[in-house]
C-alpha cells in the first residue's frame, strides 16, 4: 500500500483506488439495509431516513467538485449510522434510552441529545476541509467557521423538525419535535450541537499545536 492510500487525511486519492471509502460505502449500505427490514414504525423511518439519503446523494454528486479526506468520510459515516440506528427504533425508543431509563430511572428519552452532540463533533472536521479548501481559510477563521456552520445546521435542522410537525398536524409535535416535556428542548440540542463543534476543533488546534511543536524540536 503506498503512502497515499495511507493518509487519511489527504483529499487526492483517486476513488479507484480507495479502498478505505469502498469498504466504508460497503458497511454503510449493510448497515442501513438491516435497519431498514421492519423498524418500529416505518412512517417515522421513512421521515427521518430520506434527508440522510438526500445528503448522501449529495457528497456523491458533488464528489468531482470537492472530494473529502477519509478521516471526514470516516466520521459522517458514524454518524450516519447513529442516525440510521435511531431512524430505525425511533429517537425515542432506542435500546440506549431503554437501558438508561432501566439503569437510572431517567424520564426522558438521550439518545437524540447524543445524536446532536456527536453531529457537532463529527461533522465540524469536514467543515473545516471544505471551507479551507474551497474559501481559502487560514488562521483563527479556519477553525471559528466550521463552529458557527455547525450551529447553523443545528438550528436548519430543528426548523425542519417544526416544518415536518406544522405539515403532520395533530400529535406532529410529538412525533417530529420531541420535546418530551422539556420548553428549552430546542436550545439544548442546538448547544450540543454546538459544543460537539468546539470541542472537535479544540481537538484539530491541539493536534496542530503539537505537530508544530514537534517540528520546532526536530530544527
Amino acid at each position: 500500500m503506498t503512502k497515499e492510500r495511507m493518509d487519511w487525511t489527504s483529499t487526492s486519492i483517486p476513488f479507484a483506488r480507495n479502498k478505505p471509502l469502498k469498504f466504508m460505502i460497503f458497511i454503510f449500505i449493510l448497515f442501513f439495509g438491516l435497519m431498514a427490514i421492519s423498524p418500529t414504525e416505518r412512517s417515522q423511518w421513512l421521515a427521518d431516513s430520506l434527508p440522510l439519503i438526500l445528503v448522501i446523494l449529495i457528497l456523491i454528486f458533488t464528489y468531482k467538485w470537492f472530494r473529502f479526506s477519509n478521516l471526514s468520510y470516516l466520521l459522517m459515516l458514524v454518524f450516519f449510522c447513529l442516525h440510521t440506528y435511531a431512524a430505525h427504533y425511533t429517537y425515542e425508543g432506542t435500546p440506549f434510552d431503554h437501558w438508561l431509563k432501566t439503569l437510572f430511572h431517567t424520564r426522558r428519552s438521550y439518545y437524540d441529545r447524543v445524536v446532536h452532540f456527536f453531529f457537532g463533533l463529527f461533522f465540524a472536521f469536514p467543515f473545516y476541509e471544505i471551507l479551507k479548501s474551497k474559501v481559502k481559510l487560514h488562521g483563527i477563521w479556519s477553525i471559528a467557521l466550521p463552529v458557527a456552520v455547525v450551529l447553523s445546521f443545528s438550528a436548519l435542522f430543528e426548523i425542519l423538525e417544526m416544518s415536518a410537525a406544522l405539515v403532520a398536524g395533530s400529535g406532529g409535535e410529538a412525533k417530529f419535535v420531541g420535546m418530551q416535556g422539556d420548553i428549552f428542548d430546542t436550545q439544548k440540542d442546538m448547544a450540543l450541537g454546538l459544543l460537539g463543534g468546539v470541542v472537535s476543533m479544540g481537538i484539530l488546534v491541539w493536534i496542530i499545536w503539537k505537530g508544530d511543536n514537534a517540528a520546532s524540536v526536530s530544527d
